[in-house]
């Protein structure tokens, strides 16, 4: 699959939620930082669609807001599982259809459940939408709404860079 297929699964999706978003689009970046910079938002507005796997073909995104990490023993513990695990990138790419840095719920080619960190609410925020260099900026409400989302404490402080 390319990035264009990708782009274009994750905008038909967008569209079809209903809700509102802006696009932006920008050249490649190497850091969460720079990208943030590039769609004129703060680290924390970034939100990073994370796959976890909870077992064998068991699956859920979890949404990060750039300046967290995931916490692996609340949202252990919010699952009710013991182990939890991220997968490699071609596995994610084969459950998802978006290769690393693309992912994200919209247009995912499994509706995986979605866990969304209690500080997305609230605030407007940047989600990537299928291909590299291509962004959504909605309002993290409707986000979650549009995607049946669990608000929940999932993350900690992220590691320092």
């Amino acid at each position: 699959m390319t990035g264009q297929d990708g782009e274009r699964r994750a905008l038909a999706a967008l569209e079809a939620s209903g809700i509102g978003f802006e696009i932006t689009r920008h050249g490649p970046v190497r850091s969460l930082a720079e990208a943030a910079a590039v769609r004129g938002v703060e680290p924390g507005d970034v939100v990073k669609s994370l796959v976890v796997r909870r077992g064998d073909d068991d699956y859920l995104f979890v949404l990060v807001t750039g300046d967290r990490a995931i916490s692996w023993p609340k949202l252990r513990a919010l699952l009710g599982v013991s182990r939890l695990s991220l997968p490699d990138a071609g596995t994610a790419l084969e459950v998802t259809g978006y290769e690393r840095g693309t992912i994200t719920p919209f247009g995912s080619l499994t509706a995986w459940p979605v866990v969304a960190d209690e500080r997305v609410r609230g605030r407007r925020v940047s989600i990537g939408a299928g291909a590299h260099g291509v962004a959504a900026t909605v309002d993290g409400d409707d986000l979650a709404r549009a995607l049946g989302a669990t608000f929940a404490d999932v993350t900690q402080d992220a590691a320092p860079a």
